[in-house]
Parts: structure tokens; C-alpha cells; sequence
């Protein structure tokens, strides 16, 4: 019977300690800069809308279907979310949030191709480019009116992220199953060129000037760094496991690599190619934190306008994570839905 009482007091202890430890390492939301945060939760089905100035969630905005990516276009502003759909259901639509109300203003159908998942705000203030990973469609919808106006072939498979030239009229389109990148020019309506990267392309922006594209291969672990004129690799950048998404810094100084597999995110130097830090996500450093917030999974990337912070959606612990860009260290922790993923910024 005494056994009984000190295993008892031991399992009691141990769940306390659990309880005060779980409350103690809640997320915490510290600084105030402008704007709104909308968080894009792929298994909730929601996009969190959060006031960054007051530190705390507006509005849970539930979908229909299971979104995955978003952008914003201004004048007025609009939040495009791409409907991607389940792994039995495919989506084949997008759906606008009026970021004045934050409501579901409009569902805009993107044809027969399935499964939206990247998606851009364009130079045309109310067009938005959408790639699909089933149908391999480069689609450009003007949201204002509501009209698919057009769709081009990738001419490759399982096209899933994308991005515009700072300057000229090309998108390219990142192709994880071809491992390739797919440049295509909007005016011509058609592909002037497939680069071949490696295994499984996925994470791509380009420089502030231009000159360069940045994409990860997501097996190989690397950056691959293409230069946009003559569409040569000219880098292989050396990354963490399992590199999904890269973006560049406002003043294009620095790109950040999630590295998914390992719960860390990489800043390298832009113009020297070199790793400049690497930041930890919580919930590696002992045991406690591993059960109460499973092993990070840092994807989407987001920077703020203003320069001054990036936001990480870290997918397997509901949050989302603030990084300070002039000290490269988290700052603060967003609780959000299950599973986000895509991020918008309304100013």
C-alpha cells in the first residue's frame, strides 16, 4: 500500500510539473509593430487573423476546404487564399477575404486544374498568379472580377511555389517531381525555358535586382542559386534538412531557409553566399519541451514590411514564430491553428 502512495505521488508530481511547465512555455507575444498577421492552417481549415499593434487574434476565419498558401493585393486590401483540398478531395479554387471586415467576400474557380497551392499578388493591382500541383498550370486570376483569364502549361510536374521578376514579365515556377524550374513569360503566354536543378525543387525567391534566383532542393539539401539572364547555376549552397522555403530580407541584404527536418532556419549573407546564423525553433532543447510541443517544423516565411521582423509558421507546433531581423533571435510566439502554412500581411 505504501508502494501505491509513493508511485501515486510520484505520477502526481510528475503531471504537475507537466501542467506548471506547459503554462510557463505558452507562446508569448512581446513586441508591437503595424499591421495584421493572417495565418493560413491547413488541418484547422482556418486563417487566424492576428493585430500585430495589440498583440492579439482578431478573428478565426474557417474555410470550406483545406487552404494552404495566401497573398494580398491593395485597393482595396484582399487576402487570396489558395483552396488546396484534402488528400481525397482536390480543391480547384481560391477564395478572397475582405481584409476590412474579414469576411469571405467571393470563391473564384481556377478551371479544372486541382489542387492550388502557390500563389502571387502581380503588378496588375487586382491579379493574382496561382500554380496547381495537379494539372501543372501557371493560372492568372483577376480578382476583381472574378475571371480565370488565362492558364499556362509548367510543362512539368507537381508545380508548387512561384515567383515574379522584379522588372520584366516572367514568373518562374518551382517543380518539386521534375526538380526543375519553369520560366514563364506572362506576355507570350508560354515557357521560354525549363531549368534543371535536382531533386525535388520547392522554395524560390528572387534578388532584389533581379539578377539572381534562389531555389531549394529539398532533398539534396542545398540552395541552388541560378542567374536569371543566362538561367546557369553559378552556386550550391549548403543548407540544413529538408530546406522548404527561402525568402529574402526587405533590403535583400539576407535570405532565410526553413530547414524543416530540422527545426532550425538559416540566414545566409546575399552577396557572399555564406551562412550568417542559424536559429533554433522551441522545442528541441530537452524532453520537456519535445512532448509538450513536438519536434519543430519551421515552413512558411514572411517578412514584415518595415524590415524589421520575419514570421515562421512552425507547422507541427500550431505558432508561429517572430524573428528580430537585426539580431537574428526569435522574439515572440504567435498560438495559432493546427498546421500553419501560408502567410499575408495587411498593412
Amino acid at each position: 500500500m505504501k508502494n501505491i502512495k509513493i508511485l501515486f505521488s510520484i505520477f502526481g508530481f510528475i503531471f504537475l510539473f507537466f501542467v506548471v511547465y506547459y503554462f510557463i512555455k505558452q507562446p508569448s507575444y512581446s513586441i508591437k509593430t503595424e499591421g495584421t498577421l493572417y495565418v493560413v492552417n491547413k488541418v484547422s481549415k482556418s486563417v487566424v487573423i492576428f493585430d500585430l499593434l495589440k498583440g492579439e487574434q482578431i478573428k478565426e476565419l474557417h474555410m470550406e476546404i483545406e487552404p494552404h498558401e495566401a497573398t494580398t493585393i491593395t485597393n482595396p486590401n484582399r487576402v487570396i487564399v489558395t483552396n488546396y483540398g484534402t488528400p481525397d478531395v482536390g480543391g480547384k479554387s481560391v477564395s478572397v477575404i475582405n481584409a476590412k471586415t474579414n469576411t469571405l467576400e467571393k470563391t473564384i474557380s481556377i478551371g479544372e486544374s486541382l489542387r492550388p497551392h502557390g500563389i502571387i499578388s502581380l503588378p496588375e493591382s487586382d491579379k493574382v498568379g496561382v500554380v496547381t500541383d495537379i494539372g501543372n498550370h501557371l493560372s492568372i486570376v483577376n480578382v476583381k472580377t472574378g475571371e480565370l483569364e488565362k492558364q499556362i502549361s509548367t510543362q512539368q510536374n507537381l508545380s508548387h511555389l512561384l515567383v515574379h521578376h522584379p522588372f520584366k514579365p516572367l514568373i518562374y515556377v518551382a517543380n518539386i517531381k521534375s526538380g526543375s524550374v519553369s520560366v514563364i513569360d506572362v506576355k507570350l503566354d508560354s515557357v521560354i525555358k525549363i531549368i534543371s536543378i535536382g531533386k525535388k525543387s520547392e522554395g524560390i525567391d528572387i534578388t532584389k535586382d533581379g539578377a539572381e534566383l534562389w531555389v531549394t532542393n529539398i532533398e539534396e539539401n542545398v540552395v541552388s542559386v541560378i542567374n536569371s539572364s543566362t538561367y546557369e547555376i553559378t552556386d550550391r549552397i549548403k543548407t540544413g534538412k529538408e530546406p522548404l522555403r527561402l525568402k529574402f530580407t526587405i533590403d535583400g541584404k539576407y535570405c532565410l531557409v526553413s530547414n524543416s527536418s530540422d527545426g532550425t532556419v538559416f540566414v545566409f549573407d546575399s552577396k557572399t553566399k555564406k551562412q550568417i546564423a542559424s536559429i533554433e525553433l522551441p522545442g528541441k532543447k530537452n524532453i520537456f519541451d519535445r512532448i509538450l510541443y513536438h519536434t519543430p517544423r519551421p515552413v512558411g516565411i514572411l517578412m514584415h514590411p518595415n524590415g524589421k521582423y520575419a514570421f515562421i509558421s512552425n507547422f507541427t507546433a500550431s505558432r508561429v514564430e517572430v524573428i528580430d531581423l537585426r539580431t537574428f533571435a526569435i522574439v515572440s510566439s504567435i498560438k495559432v491553428g493546427d498546421m500553419p502554412d501560408g502567410l499575408a500581411f495587411v498593412n
